[in-house]
C-alpha cells in the first residue's frame, strides 16, 4: 500500500496544510480517507479529479468532509462528458443529507447520489477494491469511525477523531502504520471523548505493538514538537509528524 498525506491539520487549515485527507493506493485502486477544508485542491497534486475510486468519511465534522461539496461540483458539472460516474462514499448515517444541507442550493434532493454512491458505515468488515476494511466506532461527540485497512498482508490504521477508546486499540493491534490524531497537549487539555494527545497516541501504539506511528490532526494552536516528544517518551518505535505531501510505503 502507498499512503499519501493530502492534508493533516486539525480543526482548520494551517499555513502549511489542508485539513484531514489521506490517499491510500494499491493495485491501481485509489481510496481517499476524509476530505476536509482545503483537501480538494491539494488532492490534485497527487491524482486527477476523476481518478478516485472510493471515499471513506470518518465523521461529519467540517474539517473531515466539507470539501466533498466542491468535489460534488467537479463531478456533477464536469464540462466534458457530463456528470462523472458515481463512486462509493462511505460515511455515518445521514451523510448524503448532511452534505446536501451544507451545500444548500442543490438542483434537487437526489443529485448528489448521481455522482456519489452513498453507503452507510457501521461497525464491521467489508471489501473495498483490493482492500479489506474494518470500521469501528470510536469516541467523539458525533458518530465517528476509525479504520483498519489491510492489503497483501500489510495494515494501516487510521484513528479518525477520537478520545480514549477500546475500539481504537483493537483496530491498531499489530498494525504496520498507525496514523493517529494528536490534537491535545498532555497536561493541558483533558476532555474525555473528544481527542487524544501525543502521549496517549504513543501509549496506544505501544500497547498495540504498532510498527510505526505518524501523528496527525494537530491544530495550528498546538505545538507539534511537544506532542512528538510526548509520544516518543512512551513508544520505542519510529514516530514522526504527518506533513502534507509525505508518502509512506506500507
Amino acid at each position: 500500500m502507498k499512503l499519501t498525506v493530502v492534508g493533516c491539520s486539525g480543526s482548520f487549515p494551517s499555513a502549511d496544510s489542508a485539513c484531514s485527507s489521506y490517499l491510500v493506493e494499491a493495485d491501481g485502486f485509489r481510496l481517499l480517507l476524509d476530505m476536509g477544508n482545503g483537501a480538494l485542491g491539494e488532492l490534485q497534486r497527487h491524482c486527477g479529479l476523476y481518478d478516485l475510486d472510493a471515499v471513506l468519511l470518518s465523521h461529519l465534522h467540517a474539517d473531515h468532509c466539507i470539501d466533498m461539496l466542491g468535489y460534488f461540483v467537479a463531478r456533477y458539472y464536469r464540462h466534458e462528458g457530463g456528470p462523472a460516474h458515481a463512486i462509493p462514499v462511505y460515511g455515518p448515517d445521514g451523510t448524503e443529507r448532511r452534505l446536501a444541507s451544507a451545500y444548500g442550493d442543490v438542483p434537487d434532493e437526489k443529485c448528489m447520489s448521481e455522482v456519489f454512491d452513498f453507503r452507510t458505515l457501521e461497525p464491521g468488515v467489508f471489501r473495498l477494491g483490493p482492500f479489506t476494511v474494518t470500521a469501528d466506532m470510536v469516541s467523539h461527540p458525533v458518530e465517528a469511525y476509525g479504520f483498519r485497512i489491510e492489503h497483501a498482508g500489510r495494515t494501516l490504521t487510521y484513528s479518525g477523531d477520537t478520545g480514549r477508546s477500546d475500539a481504537l486499540l483493537t483496530l491498531t493491534e499489530g498494525t504496520d502504520l498507525f496514523l493517529c490524531e494528536a490534537s491535545f497537549t498532555h497536561g493541558k487539555e483533558d476532555i474525555p471523548g473528544l481527542h487524544l494527545n501525543g502521549r496517549e497516541a504513543g501509549e496506544y501504539a505501544d500497547r498495540a505493538g504498532a510498527g510505526r506511528l505518524v501523528l496527525t490532526h494537530i491544530p495550528p494552536w498546538t505545538d507539534p514538537q511537544v506532542n512528538l516528544d510526548d509520544a516518543r517518551a512512551v513508544y520505542d518505535g519510529p514516530v514522526e509528524l504527518a506533513k502534507a505531501g509525505a508518502v509512506y510505503e506500507i
